[in-house]
């Protein structure tokens, strides 16, 4: 049953993800959001920065540090609130869903683990079909889909 759970669990998951996906074609600015929503509305670095109580110069390194990647989620939410905005986050699998990722993990397992054991029954001529083969790869695929083993992922 827990193996059930488990990619119960995974479709809830993309399920929530899925809605981030349209998002991901919506690059951010050049410029960051931050500086790009605060210029926006023609508020200065001054007036932001006494909304959370820091200096002009703190807040341009708070911007550039969005810019470069190194800003805290939690300064982001803390510069948000005072722009009146909530923060929003999330992923976008690379893959469609995190099902087809692990779908396809399991795949390359059950390929590799099948393949070894067919070399060395074809060594003890006792060699199985293409078709059994590939059969053997589906049900173990679907095996280690249902139980997402740790070792998926070594």
């Amino acid at each position: 049953m827990k193996g059930a759970n488990n990619l119960l669990v995974v479709r809830q998951l993309d399920k929530k993800l899925k809605r981030f996906k349209p998002l991901q074609k919506s690059p951010a600015p050049s410029e960051g959001w931050l500086k790009a929503i605060r210029k926006s509305l023609n508020m200065s670095l001054v007036q932001l920065g006494s909304r959370i109580s820091i200096t002009s110069q703190s807040l341009k390194e708070v911007e550039n540090r969005e810019v470069n990647g190194t800003v805290t989620l939690n300064k982001l939410k803390e510069v948000g609130d005072a722009l009146g905005l909530r923060l929003v986050y999330g992923f976008v699998p690379y893959e469609e869903t995190l099902e087809k990722m692990i779908e396809k993990k399991a795949s390359e397992i059950a390929r590799k683990i099948v393949t070894r054991t067919s070399i060395s029954m074809k060594l003890e001529d006792q060699e199985n079909t293409q078709k059994r083969l590939n059969q053997a790869i589906k049900e173990l695929t679907e095996e280690l889909k249902r139980q997402i083993p740790k070792s998926l992922w070594d």
